[in-house]
């Protein structure tokens, strides 16, 4: 398996164990009295699975995003090739010349 899927899935499922202890905690000290609307209700195990599956969801998206940007090259400038400087880069000078159209002929 690539390596890039083999991340991808550790990350998914890292995040949507975050997500499990999100929502644990949500009901463990009864936010918004969520402990009582849940044990209380008919429908009260799929509204913790849906809360945890998009809990997932942003957690997973989140969770591989920042492994991917903490991929990124460490700083002190690029490995290889040669940087480009600021002060080498000039503005080209760009000649009128007599036949360009008149732009205030189409206003």
């Amino acid at each position: 398996m690539p390596d890039l899927i083999k991340l991808y899935i550790r990350n998914v499922i890292i995040g949507f164990a975050v997500a499990a202890v999100f929502v644990g905690g949500l009901l463990w000290f009864n936010v918004m009295n969520l402990w009582h609307l849940v044990t209380h209700s008919d429908a009260g195990f799929v509204a913790v699975l849906v809360m945890w599956v998009l809990h997932g969801i942003v957690f997973a998206g989140v969770q591989f995003g920042w492994a991917v940007m903490a991929m990124a090259e460490k700083p002190g400038g690029p490995r290889r090739g040669t940087p480009v400087r600021a002060h080498e880069m000039r503005p080209a000078p760009v000649p009128a010349t007599a036949n360009a159209p008149d732009r205030r002929a189409r206003r």
